[in-house]
């Protein structure tokens, strides 16, 4: 097992931007394959692809506006983990995990930790994708598309854990539990979308040095942060 801990790591810190700065993360995998295991060729890859490489350059990862979706969803998990802890198992803080057992790292943040073998991933749903789970997923023990990738990929970082539950709450009705174990097939095209895409952004790193080199002057600049703008 490759997977390495970082417990002290708290998602959302300055310590956790700085820990998966430039790096691929279970979160959002999604955004370089596709629903049906093909390496992601579209503006939301190349946007991403930018966006790392962006960050393996300066260092530093942008502050992003935080919704009312985004606030509704921090306290939902506390409720959604405390929940869990009372009816399934005791829950350790999860902290960032990360493993470059394929030559490049990828990086996950668990929402908790269930003994040696399990983790959670508690999401703050809408009512109207809670009704929906219900009905499409709890049947058929599976959880929702969106959040398939993060959970394979967050399985293969944390490659010492046998499984991860799915947590889907919606303050009013039922809390939803689902089991989420790995997926070879999902996990293979997972692997193969990271290592091409590593590679493209090596490709297009190169690609910025010669044009560094090939600008006549250099004008440095300072950054700016507009604080009042997020939260």
């Amino acid at each position: 097992m490759t997977a390495k801990y970082h417990p002290h790591v708290h998602q959302g810190s300055e310590e956790w931007l700085a820990a998966r700065c430039g790096l691929l993360t279970a979160s959002e995998m999604k955004l370089i394959v596709t629903p049906t295991l093909k390496i992601a060729s579209n503006d939301k890859e190349r946007a991403h692809l930018y966006e790392l490489m962006a960050q393996r350059i300066s260092k530093y990862v942008e502050p992003h506006y935080i919704s009312d979706d985004m606030l509704r969803g921090i306290e939902d998990e506390i409720k959604a983990r405390a929940m869990y802890a009372d009816h399934f198992a005791p829950v350790e803080d999860g902290g960032f995990v990360t493993n470059d057992k394929w030559g490049f790292t990828i990086g996950y943040s668990p929402d908790g930790l269930v003994g040696a073998e399990g983790l959670i991933e508690a999401k703050s749903r809408r009512q109207k994708f809670q009704v929906q789970t219900m009905i499409e997923n709890v049947l058929t023990g599976t959880i929702p598309a969106d959040y398939v990738m993060q959970h394979q990929t967050g399985l293969l970082v944390a490659d010492d854990r046998e499984w991860i539950d799915f947590i889907s709450y919606s303050g009013g009705f039922p809390m939803v539990v689902v089991r989420v174990w790995p997926d070879t097939e999902v996990q293979s095209a997972i692997i193969e979308a990271a290592e091409a895409f590593e590679h493209r952004l090596a490709a297009k790193m190169a690609d910025y040095h010669a044009g560094l080199a090939a600008l006549p002057k250099l004008i440095p600049t300072e950054r700016t942060v507009e604080m009042e703008m997020y939260v």
